[in-house]
């Protein structure tokens, strides 16, 4: 039922930023949340930040102060990364944890690329 649409993946230099969305459909129910994790290649997939239908975040240390997760009433979602360092290069995955009933849902994958 549920699906998850990531954009705005791409080639950036370091310093440089990107900001990411995920467009959610069908029938989600709150509460829940919503995350977004990266994968690199040889690597596990890992949460980057998330946050719940009521509004708190939480953020991996690695990009404390760098990125922003946010998300509107309509269940979109979005990542704002500013001052990209070559190893957040991955890609980034839109993952939604439903709480009742219990569903765990993801999305295809963007393609983050940091390179000078």
């Amino acid at each position: 039922q549920v699906q998850l649409v990531e954009s705005g993946g791409g080639l950036v230099q370091p310093g440089g930023s990107l900001r990411l969305s995920c467009a959610a459909s069908g029938s989600i129910f709150s509460p829940n949340i919503m995350g977004w994790y990266h994968q690199a290649p040889g690597k596990e997939r890992e949460l980057v930040a998330s946050i719940s239908s009521f509004g708190i975040a939480n953020y991996a240390d690695s990009v404390k102060g760098r990125f922003t997760i946010s998300r509107d009433n309509a269940n979109q979602m979005y990542l704002q990364m500013n001052s990209l360092k070559p190893e957040d290069t991955a890609v980034y995955y839109c993952n939604i944890k439903q709480r009742w009933p219990m569903e765990d849902y993801w999305g295809q994958g963007t393609q983050v690329t940091v390179t000078s």
